[in-house]
């Protein structure tokens, strides 16, 4: 018993000590891409609306907005390992159909010697409170890394930890305008097992460009308040992805006002909108399959 004791207390020292030799790096200190309304007042620092958006847009909508879907940090390093520690705003990690590591977890990507974006790690929350190794053993040299933040979470506050020595460049979010993606929960992230993988960030990778995430699941409805924020983003592209969550009567009557409302503010932004993917067993429920063919029929005749 003496000897396990003697044990567990060395294991307890040695990652105290560990700790101990880590500097950490608070990201509100450069900031994150995905965040925009910069000069806008908010609730909490990570919302992805401002404050006046609440009250003005539904309650569910609101509410949605409070997660940090999309947001990603950029950095440089040599370290030989990066550490995390984050906090969340619900206790609820995961759901029956997403787990934690997307619903509440860090995503970890570096780019390679081509200039490539690849996964190098992921996380795996069990409390509100976390702190993690993201990745040891790493190989030497100075590289470009970047961190997802959670997609179906609040985040409250995030801080990157290096070996204490190691050098560390914080990288600003990038000043080019961003791809705007407006839509439900697939757009939001679900049900991604890593924040990464949701679509909107698999395109930014591929892309280069910064990514702006305004989805809300169940609640992307081509909303005229929502629309009214949309406009304050100087976006390369406004892609609206909002069948999934509206039936052919609502598109019928939302969609030319929405794009209207955009294209009156920002005449010579692109607009992209996107058709309904289909129930992959559409094709044995026939209610199913209708639904989608008249909500392509809407789209397409109000396009």
């Amino acid at each position: 018993m003496k000897h396990i004791i003697t044990f567990l207390f060395v294991c307890a020292a040695g990652v105290a000590l560990a700790q101990d030799n880590v500097t950490w790096h608070d990201v509100t200190r450069w900031g994150v891409e995905g965040r925009v309304w910069e000069d806008q007042e908010r609730k909490r620092w990570f919302d992805r609306f401002p404050a006046k958006a609440e009250g003005r847009v539904t309650g569910a909508v609101w509410d949605l907005s409070r997660h940090s879907a999309g947001m990603m940090v950029r950095f440089k390093t040599d370290a030989n390992a990066i550490h995390a520690r984050w906090n969340l705003l619900n206790s609820r990690l995961g759901m029956p159909h997403m787990p934690p590591s997307g619903v509440s977890g860090l995503d970890l990507y570096a780019r390679d010697d081509t200039g490539k974006w690849r996964w190098a790690a992921a996380t795996r929350p069990n409390k509100q409170e976390m702190q993690a190794a993201l990745l040891t053993g790493i190989a030497p040299g100075m590289r470009e890394y970047a961190i997802y933040l959670p997609l179906y979470n609040g985040t409250e506050s995030l801080a990157i930890g290096v070996p204490s020595g190691a050098k560390f460049e914080s990288l600003a979010p990038r000043s080019a305008k961003p791809l705007v993606f407006y839509g439900t929960s697939i757009t939001h992230g679900a049900c991604a097992s890593r924040p990464g993988m949701a679509h909107p960030a698999i395109l930014g990778r591929r892309l280069e460009m910064p990514v702006v995430n305004i989805g809300f699941s169940g609640n992307g409805k081509m909303h005229k308040e929502v629309g009214d924020l949309m406009v304050d983003v100087d976006a390369a592209c406004y892609i609206i992805d909002c069948l999934p969550n509206m039936n052919a009567s609502m598109v019928t009557e939302r969609c030319v006002p929405f794009v209207n409302q955009l294209r009156k503010a920002r005449p010579d932004t692109p607009i992209m909108l996107v058709e309904d993917r289909r129930f992959a067993n559409s094709w044995l429920v026939p209610g199913r399959a209708k639904f989608h063919d008249d909500n392509h029929a809407a789209l397409r005749k109000a396009y």
